[in-house]
């Protein structure tokens, strides 16, 4: 399966993301080191963030970039 590189723009609402597939890769060092250059060479003004994610198509990875996650629970100890 490979890894998919997203770039996620600033959206309407916190429930929509607007997606732009930059490229895909079979090895996840290559996007590491991709997506690390585009954070680099990143605007300050710029709000858009990049994601790597491990899918089985395109479809898929969007789908997965789509979903409302929960915020993680902190632990005492993790404050």
């Amino acid at each position: 399966m490979p890894y998919f590189v997203y770039k996620i723009l600033p959206g309407v609402t916190k429930l929509v993301k607007n997606l732009e597939k930059l490229d895909e890769f079979e090895n996840f060092k290559q996007a590491k080191n991709f997506v690390k250059e585009k954070r680099i060479a990143q605007d300050a003004n710029d709000q858009s963030s990049y994601k790597i994610i491990f899918a089985e198509n395109t479809l898929e990875a969007e789908e997965r970039l789509q979903e409302h996650r929960e915020k993680p629970i902190l632990r005492e100890w993790e404050k």
